[in-house]
């Protein structure tokens, strides 16, 4: 049987008011009485100048209750498709690191890791979490890896793709040094525009959300170029960066002008040992969640794919519960891939990944 791994699966609160018991303090007075965007209940974070028409959840998860959040995802995800295991990625927590404050956004992601793990982590275990991070304030960010990154069932660090600067920035490699010490991957997951982030669209705001999201890959470039341009790979060889939600199709492209830039201007980086496309190749992962759809002829999108090696650099991710989900079954890739892509990839990865059932098997 193949091993199914989830790498982008979303857990969700009926209200962000779940987070008031893991806070203290100023913080928490901040979150009581301060003047909050959206709804009661809602999580703080900057303004977007755009809006969603539909809401980002599938037609047919309505949860009533915060355990029909759970109950819906077993029921439509997770026994449907037998997956062996759902890495969690949150929802509203990552939007912390569009606040103005870099303290209340790490207050706010350290209350959300701790409820991810007192909530969500004990109720199935195929769940593995995600550790949330403000990576507005690097150290921060570095101690709260290092105060949760222990947990067994924590797998990965996760920051949103919004950013103040590029990824690849020295200005963040405290991040980095300590996922490398905790033995975590670093992932960057779409989200995140607006407040004190760089607005994610390269000739500025964009107006319809539709529009937003075909280009938000462009974020997701920069930060891959400059992951590999500033070292980063050197520094911490096994680290992986994981790409989640920016699509794939545009990486060949973006490897064939690192490569050829670099081969003609390699003064400017000596501390590159390898070409841009080598550290790709073997510290860089993106999740095929949403894969382009190339129109009639599926092989125009394998033929990129091949490109990127994707057999070997690609993640399954279905993006449970949102409005553009991918089911394992709706997955377009090649049929002898899927082994690779649906779990052994993320088996490589994730090293805290218990062996599954599914594995255990067949071997």
């Amino acid at each position: 049987m193949t091993t199914i791994i989830d790498c982008d699966c979303h857990n969700y609160w009926m209200s962000a008011e779940v987070l008031l018991p893991y806070m203290d303090g100023i913080f928490k007075d901040f979150f009581i009485r301060g003047e909050q965007p959206g709804p009661v209940g809602a999580f703080p974070h900057g303004h977007r100048p755009w809006l969603h028409p539909e809401g980002f959840k599938r037609a047919d998860i309505n949860p009533a209750t915060q355990e029909e959040h759970y109950s819906l995802m077993k029921e439509k995800h997770l026994d449907r498709y037998n997956i062996d295991y759902a890495i969690l990625t949150g929802d509203e927590a990552l939007e912390a690191s569009t606040l103005a404050n870099p303290y209340y956004a790490a207050a706010l992601v350290r209350a959300y890791n701790d409820w991810m793990v007192d909530y969500w982590l004990p109720k199935d275990s195929r769940f593995k979490g995600s550790l949330v991070i403000s990576p507005t304030d690097p150290h921060g960010a570095a101690a709260e890896i290092r105060r949760l990154g222990g947990h067994p069932d924590i797998v990965q660090v996760l920051a949103s793709h919004g950013a103040q600067r590029p990824y690849g920035d020295p200005f963040y490699h405290p991040i980095y040094e300590a996922c490398a010490e905790m033995g975590l991957p670093f992932a960057i997951h779409l989200g995140g525009q607006g407040g004190v982030n760089s607005n994610p669209i390269g000739a500025g705001p964009t107006t319809f959300f539709w529009e937003t999201h075909a280009l938000l890959p462009q974020s997701a470039m920069t930060h891959v170029a400059s992951m590999i341009a500033q070292g980063v790979f050197e520094k911490w060889p096994d680290l992986y960066f994981v790409v989640i939600e920016c699509g794939v199709a545009w990486v060949p492209s973006l490897l064939w002008r690192l490569d050829a830039n670099y081969k003609a201007l390699r003064k400017e980086t000596p501390w590159l040992k390898m070409l841009p496309s080598e550290y790709f190749k073997r510290n860089i992962r993106f999740t095929t969640q949403p894969l382009e759809q190339p129109g009639t002829k599926v092989e125009h999108l394998w033929a990129i794919l091949e490109a990127m090696d994707g057999e070997n650099t690609l993640l399954f991710a279905s993006d449970y519960p949102h409005w553009d989900y991918d089911s394992v079954e709706s997955l377009h890739i090649p049929p002898q891939w899927r082994d690779s892509i649906l779990g052994g990839n993320a088996l490589k990865v994730y090293s805290r990944l218990p062996q599954p059932k599914t594995l255990a098997k067949t071997a």
